[in-house]
């Protein structure tokens, strides 16, 4: 099913974003309107349509930025949706919380998908479409929600807003216990990371599109939308192996997966636009933060130089 006619949206390359640089991090110092211009003046070479993870200070500014420069972005805004439950399995043992805790997530998790409603609503001419979370129903997440709360946040986002809604989460769950919530949202949405399940970057493409059948065959009714995907730059030996990862398999990656999804027309945000310091831990060689097409400083890796030769001017 072509998913850019299937959402009513119209063709382009898509991305996530978010744009903490050097210093900065949520809940902290966030990137100023200029910093944001910037980086929105690098993707607007290569890029329609945005992912953003959170409806926070960050995504504000960059709605704002957007409206205010009058820039062709299509944006897909997202709530970030914090643990109603416990999940005594996430491997790293972040997933364990107090009934208090747990009772104060609920209320912050509606306020949420009310800010997301009011953005969405406010924001009409941006916010292509929307997603009521992000890897909070997979066994190994750490803010974990039940399946029924996640398909109430779906009902009443979609009762008060007029674009698609969705939930973001790996491909694994929409096999099995995300089938409830596969019958209410408008489409569905998959991530997909051959390197993080130990795959060579021969067999990368392949499995991605293991993942992605798998899901689509299963509700052939429903557009079903690649929402991350993507092959980092570095890593310390931690859940990626370190000889699997480097620019040029990153290069081959995203090539053979943008000419697969351009063929097939499958809406595909790219993981992701920058490189992110203040991810995973202290350990620089830590591979959460080096997923980006381009550094932290706004260079462009190898994958990002041949995509459009203005890139190289406009970075400061």
């Amino acid at each position: 099913m072509n998913t850019f006619e299937a959402l009513g949206l119209a063709k382009g390359n898509a991305i996530c974003y978010s744009g903490f640089r050097n210093g900065q991090e949520p809940g902290g110092v966030i990137p100023s309107y200029e910093e944001i211009k910037e980086d929105l003046l690098i993707l607007s070479y290569n890029w329609k349509h945005l992912r953003l993870y959170d409806c926070d200070l960050h995504a504000a500014r960059v709605l704002e930025v957007i409206n205010k420069e009058k820039m062709d972005f299509k944006v897909m805004l997202s709530a970030y949706i914090v643990a109603e439950a416990s999940n005594h399995n996430c491997p790293w043992g972040g997933g364990v919380y107090s009934e208090e805790q747990l009772a104060k997530n609920k209320i912050k998790n509606r306020n949420q998908i009310q800010k997301l409603i009011d953005w969405t609503n406010k924001y009409d001419h941006i916010v292509s479409c929307i997603s009521v979370g992000n890897e909070a129903c997979v066994d190994w997440t750490d803010h974990l929600v039940p399946v029924e709360r996640v398909v109430e946040y779906v009902k009443l986002a979609k009762k008060h807003t007029s674009v698609p809604v969705t939930f973001c989460e790996n491909y694994v769950p929409w096999l099995n216990k995300l089938k409830p919530l596969a019958e209410v949202v408008d489409f569905i949405s998959v991530h997909t990371y051959p390197v993080w399940e130990y795959k060579h970057i021969h067999e990368s493409l392949g499995y991605t599109k293991d993942n992605y059948y798998a899901v689509a065959e299963l509700y052939p009714n429903t557009p079903v939308v690649i929402t991350e995907a993507g092959w980092a730059t570095n890593s310390n030996g931690r859940g990626i192996n370190t000889e699997h990862v480097n620019e040029q398999n990153q290069k081959i990656y995203y090539d053979q997966l943008m000419k697969w999804v351009n063929e097939d027309n499958i809406l595909t945000y790219v993981f992701e636009a920058f490189d992110e310091n203040w991810k995973g831990s202290s350990d620089p060689m830590e591979p959460e933060k080096h997923w980006g097409l381009f550094r932290t400083d706004r260079t462009p890796k190898l994958v990002a130089e041949e995509l459009s030769p203005e890139i190289m001017n406009s970075v400061v």
